[in-house]
């Protein structure tokens, strides 16, 4: 789905230790730094962007 160079950590990601990295397109993916072999979490675009949006509202 997603090459390895598609892949960015995220800027919700707090520190180097416990990352999260994102590839975003159409579809969005997660996965975790410590585990890149696995297969990463995917999402259409908007569910991501809600979701967010969700997390960071005040």
């Amino acid at each position: 789905m997603f090459s390895s160079h598609e892949f960015h950590k995220s800027s919700y990601s707090p520190n180097e230790s416990a990352c999260v990295e994102v590839a975003e397109g159409s579809t969005t993916a997660i996965r975790d730094t410590q585990n890149r072999e696995k297969e990463a979490l995917a999402f259409p675009a908007s569910e991501w962007t809600a979701l967010l949006s969700a997390a960071t509202e005040k």
